[in-house]
């Protein structure tokens, strides 16, 4: 009987796919559907990654909805993913497949060295798929607010559960459930720091 063939690590499984993207550009539903149910983290992972780099105009709210849409889908347990029919046709831009290709050596460097599966208890309980869903839902509204300059912050933050889930890496996992709480009290403080800005630099003037 033939054994199944080893299962890719994430860092080849996004670099194969931005390579056939920056070759022609797929649709996120072929993606998809080729991918099956890792298709969620890994096709998340493939939404995120250019919020990384400077990125041309007009990309941030399709890539943001696509990701939010399927992370809910993970919060509620669903293991197909799915998307409306006008986001699934979305053609991911080649240039943007290059230029993350162009970097993606950076960034997968630290999951090559140090990811692996560990502590599958938690890595593979049920519960941590919703739990997973939830926080990367609530760092892609993050990465969706308007407060400026911050996009690599929730991104990285999303990218570590990507890999802990690809990986089955329940260290990483716990990695990123610290890293969420971090990020987010890093938007609430900025988030003040906007509100009180006005006051604050009137203060700063009449000293």
């Amino acid at each position: 009987m033939d054994s199944d063939p080893p299962q890719l690590h994430f860092s080849q499984e996004i670099k194969a796919l931005l390579e056939r993207i920056a070759e022609q550009p797929l649709t996120l539903s072929h993606v998809l559907n080729e991918t099956a149910e890792r298709g969620f983290s890994l096709v998340i992972g493939l939404l995120v990654l250019p919020f990384l780099f400077p990125m041309p105009p007009g990309f941030t709210t399709i890539l943001g909805s696509a990701c939010l849409l399927l992370s809910l889908q993970m919060a509620v347990g669903r293991r197909s993913p799915w998307l409306p029919r006008r986001v699934a046709q979305f053609q991911f831009p080649s240039v943007l497949a290059k230029t993350v290709l162009s970097n993606l050596k950076r960034v997968t460097r630290i999951t090559e060295r140090f990811v692996r599966p560990r502590m599958l208890g938690l890595a593979n309980n049920p519960s941590v798929w919703h739990i997973n869903g939830l926080c990367i839902s609530w760092l892609t509204l993050l990465l969706m607010s308007p407060i400026p300059f911050t996009n690599p912050i929730p991104t990285v933050g999303i990218l570590i559960f990507v890999v802990a889930t690809l990986e089955a890496d329940g260290v990483v996992m716990i990695l990123g459930y610290v890293a969420t709480g971090l990020i987010t009290a890093t938007f609430g403080l900025a988030g003040y720091l906007l509100w009180r800005s006005p006051e604050l630099l009137q203060n700063w003037f009449q000293r």
